[in-house]
């Protein structure tokens, strides 16, 4: 048995009937959220519509093409819209849709254990680091 159909019979075991429709796109846009810029630009985008520029400002490091990519991906997945203004000179915002919108309250609650239990994940962390003789991996986790 392959690892995948391993990994999806051990999910549908533990009743996660999700893997019984389309586990590519459970896997997609699992991977799509848990990027380095979506929910940073879903977040932004929360509060107001943005045009490209100012959205490049204000997301901490983001480079133009990581902006466009990251973009054209949550437009794709019908989390952000594209507004083009018939004006000249052209003006295109950015705005969060209301299914985009729906996201907010899963992110959070994850945001949420994760504050709660911060301090366990820090001490587990030293304790396998200790056992195992590795180095501070977190700098390098962090940085992908």
């Amino acid at each position: 048995m392959s690892h995948q159909s391993e990994a999806d019979r051990v999910l549908r075991s533990r009743g996660r009937a999700c893997l019984d429709h389309d586990p590519d796109v459970l896997r997609s846009v699992l991977d799509r959220v848990a990027d380095r810029w979506s929910l940073i630009l879903i977040g932004l985008l929360d509060d107001k519509p943005m045009r490209f520029t100012e959205l490049l400002r204000t997301a901490p490091g983001i480079s133009r093409r990581m902006l466009s990519l990251t973009l054209r991906s949550l437009e794709r997945d019908g989390l952000v819209r594209r507004v083009a203004y018939p004006e000249i000179p052209p003006r295109v915002e950015y705005e969060v849709t209301p299914f985009g919108r729906s996201l907010s309250d899963p992110v959070l609650a994850l945001a949420q254990w994760t504050a709660e239990n911060q301090s366990t994940i820090r001490a587990n962390r030293h304790a396998f680091d200790q056992a195992t003789g590795a180095g501070d991996t977190e700098d390098a986790e962090d940085t992908g």
